[in-house]
């Protein structure tokens, strides 16, 4: 604020007064970029090259695949005095909003309608990325999630271009048996979750086809795994991430149509099964996790139904190669 004195002086030359900015208005964002997570555009504008790195990271390495019109994402960043980690958010839905805060100098406001993001993140956040890019920087996602897709709580693989769906509860080897089916010639598509196009007919599901997340104790099914790097979580458990560049052998795609949707289920007692599963509880599965303003319910209650038009199976199993080799024959012969 300039003092009355300096107002006094500024009107007496007559020379024109530039006021500065209310410290309560938000920077300039003079910084652009566009990133397509999932293939989708969102436009993100900030006053922060730290900010687009930490971008970079989250989205980079996708491709764009929809001429949607871009989901606008604005993130300020401020400065704080505080020198710790902020707490986890509390979000809650006041439709059409979707809003995080963690604190004053930490939140995200979106409007799933409008296709906007406003996120301020403080400067000591982005020191900790784990915790800046899943409870900040990643929130525009949330529109790609309801405005143009339906989150499937699944993994993906695909065999001579027909989509197999994996869906499970958490911990059920959704991660596991994408990656096993990879490794057997299969192409890699997502390993827990998917995203179903809202539009079209086709069925078509598109996943983050650039790494593979698993629980630690996969390196005993998969000892080529044992020396990557424990990653901590902001959120859930710890994991060990594997990006799928570095798997010279393995084929992926971001974008299948979907042939068979499968449940697992490796806790079943008897044979290995793979047996016809019940489209009403695939499609209580399905809905779930949804959330939004009613008229995108609606769409995505009718992406959920063209999904289930392919045909519906429980695998139950307890050695991959059989499970692979079961899921093979169902694509290969139809049965």
């Amino acid at each position: 604020m300039l003092t009355i004195q300096e107002l006094e002086s500024a009107c007496e030359s007559s020379e024109p007064i530039v006021l500065p900015r209310h410290e309560i208005e938000a920077p300039e964002l003079l910084l652009r970029t566009t990133y397509y997570p999932y293939g989708f555009p969102v436009e993100v504008r900030t006053n922060s090259e730290c900010v687009l790195e930490q971008m970079r990271e989250i989205w980079g390495k996708f491709e764009k695949q929809h001429d949607t019109e871009p989901i606008r994402c604005d993130i300020q960043l401020v400065e704080s005095d505080s020198t710790d980690c902020p707490p986890a958010p509390t979000s809650r839905i006041m439709l059409p909003l979707m809003i995080c805060v963690a604190d004053a100098n930490n939140y995200s406001i979106v409007d799933l309608e409008q296709c906007r993001t406003k996120i301020t993140i403080s400067r000591v956040a982005l020191r900790h990325p784990l915790y800046a890019q899943y409870f900040l920087l990643g929130t525009a996602v949330c529109c790609v999630a309801t405005r143009h897709t339906t989150g499937v709580h699944a993994g993906c693989v695909a065999l001579a271009g027909r989509g197999v769906l994996l869906c499970g509860d958490s911990g059920a080897g959704k991660s596991t048996l994408s990656y096993a089916c990879a490794r057997a010639g299969w192409t890699y598509v997502s390993d827990d979750g998917s995203f179903l196009l809202n539009g079209g007919t086709q069925r078509l599901v598109t996943g983050n086809c650039y790494q593979v997340r698993f629980r630690p104790s996969v390196t005993q099914l998969f000892p080529e795994l044992a020396d990557l790097e424990i990653t901590p979580r902001a959120a859930g458990k710890p994991s060990i991430e594997l990006p799928t560049s570095q798997m010279t052998n393995i084929s992926r795609t971001p974008t299948v149509r979907v042939e068979y949707i499968v449940f697992l289920n490796r806790r079943a007692e008897g044979s290995p099964e793979l047996a016809p599963y019940r489209k009403d509880v695939a499609r209580q599965y399905m809905r779930q996790g949804l959330y939004g303003p009613a008229e995108i319910i609606a769409v995505q209650h009718a992406a959920i139904e063209r999904l289930l038009a392919a045909e519906v199976f429980e695998l139950r199993y307890t050695e991959l190669d059989w499970a692979i080799d079961r899921l093979r024959a169902l694509v290969v012969e139809g049965r």
